[in-house]
């Protein structure tokens, strides 16, 4: 599904935990690492997309994360010639994206990257919301650093200092997993 001008409808994902770090995951067999993405397909509101790619590359539903906030337009890149199959150059041009800001508020264990036959990503990890764009495939560098830009105005400060230990928080292998420990947050002084 193609607007007039060759952009094909897709959502992005930005997924953050409660010290406000990224969800960082990298690409099969690639030393490209990015979000969540994925096409819109006909029928769906960009919303029902974003929760059905979210579990298809990631395993989280929609009991894992709650929405903070969404870019107010669609953001466009175009994909160089090189990338595109032969038998749509010319009418395909690259992708628009309306993108989402989530908190995560199930548990690192929740992650699961082989619930398809086809994973996308082969690892992930945790990392600062500014992330290194140098690791991102070129032509999609500048619809990052803009969607990021659009979204920080929903950032809050981190839900506490500490992180609970997760037990499985970086093996997508592990799958047992206990609960996380809450930690409460730092006491203050009685006045």
């Amino acid at each position: 599904m193609l607007d007039r001008e060759g952009f094909r409808p897709n959502v992005g994902i930005i997924l953050l935990n409660a010290q406000n770090e990224v969800w960082w995951g990298k690409r099969v067999r690639e030393h490209s690492w990015q979000f969540p993405q994925g096409g819109i397909k006909y029928g769906e509101t960009p919303e029902q997309a974003m929760f059905r790619e979210l579990e298809e590359e990631i395993g989280l539903r929609a009991e894992h994360v709650k929405i903070i906030g969404r870019t107010r337009d669609w953001l466009r890149y175009e994909v160089p010639d090189h990338f595109i199959k032969r038998e749509v150059r010319g009418h395909y041009r690259g992708q628009k994206q309306i993108w989402f800001l989530l908190r995560m508020v199930g548990r690192d264990c929740d992650v699961n990257l082989r619930l398809t036959a086809h994973p996308e990503f082969d690892a992930w990890r945790w990392h600062d919301y500014w992330v290194p764009l140098d690791v991102v495939i070129e032509f999609k560098r500048d619809v990052y650093q803009q969607a990021l830009q659009e979204l920080s105005r929903f950032m809050t400060r981190p839900a506490g200092a500490l992180r609970p230990e997760s037990p499985c928080a970086t093996s997508d292998a592990a799958k047992t997993c206990e609960p996380a420990t809450p930690v409460a947050p730092p006491s203050l002084p009685d006045n």
